[in-house]
């Protein structure tokens, strides 16, 4: 499972399973500072923000080249890009220091900490064995623009392969539909495959033309079955498949130069010499 529908809206499960493990934190820390009258969830909303300001920093740091000559993307976290480690750090030394100074919350809140990190862990773990029963290419029905039957692992010939789920009506697949046509020249060892959601060709093909898109691999999946057999509830979301065929990563979101950095590490492939300047972009 990639993503949740909550909704008209979707969710990564990462996401989703973190505000859980959040919501569960919160009640457990009111029901025991609730004797001693010491709420805790201002703290532990301080916390969340700590963490994910942290997350965010560590993320523009490591991939910083990524974002030069695009300085509002820094702060456009519609990306995802978040470092899990940055976050972590600046949380726990941040808890460290909430303890040191306010003894009198230590018994709350460490019990609210507990019970979200347990929660997060029980539930991460849980979707991680899930994920592992469906990690191989789907064998799902895709067409060319011109109704031909294609046959994914055929395609990809060996080589890792990134498969776009995507569509004509969707605003964030758009706008990331030049950082990927980008990618496709920069990384020729790469497969990147535009597989449309639930849409003609026709109304593809005019979609290519006015954007003046030139994408190598753009499929038809007329009744929606890749996103079905991945477990993605919502668009744009990028599928990372190794050499082998197995899934090594996923996005779920609107990709940025950074962002699709990362995912493309999971591949060893070699990096191009000459950074693209984003300037000209």
């Amino acid at each position: 499972m990639l993503s949740v529908g909550v909704g008209p809206f979707s969710l990564s499960s990462g996401h989703l399973l973190l505000i859980l493990a959040f919501i569960v934190a919160l009640i457990a820390g009111a029901l025991a500072g609730r004797k001693e009258k010491l709420p805790v969830s201002g703290t532990l909303a301080d916390i969340f923000l700590a963490a994910v300001i942290g997350a965010r920093v560590g993320f523009v740091v490591r991939y910083f080249e990524h974002y030069q000559g695009d300085w509002l993307g820094i702060i456009d976290i519609r990306d995802g890009g978040f470092d899990p480690v940055s976050g972590l750090m600046v949380a726990s030394v941040f808890i460290a220091y909430l303890l040191w100074r306010r003894t009198q919350i230590r018994r709350p809140l460490g019990i609210a900490l507990a019970s979200g990190l347990m929660v997060w862990g029980f539930t991460t773990g849980t979707i991680a064995l899930i994920n592992n029963q469906t990690r191989g290419l789907p064998d799902v029905e895709l067409t060319d623009l011109d109704e031909q039957p294609i046959r994914l692992d055929l395609l990809t010939r060996g080589k890792p392969t990134v498969v776009n789920l995507w569509a004509t009506w969707c605003p964030p697949c758009i706008r990331e539909m030049p950082v990927l046509e980008e990618a496709q020249s920069r990384y020729p060892g790469v497969n990147f495959v535009f597989a449309n959601q639930g849409e003609h060709p026709e109304t593809i093909r005019r979609f290519l033309n006015e954007q003046s898109l030139n994408l190598e691999y753009v499929l038809s999946d007329r009744r929606g079955g890749f996103g079905r057999a991945t477990g993605s509830q919502g668009l744009p979301t990028t599928l990372f498949y190794s050499a082998e065929g197995k899934l090594v990563d996923s996005h779920m979101g609107e990709l940025s130069r950074a962002s699709l950095a990362r995912g493309l590490e999971r591949f060893d492939i070699d990096h191009p010499d000459q950074p693209v300047d984003n300037t000209t972009q």
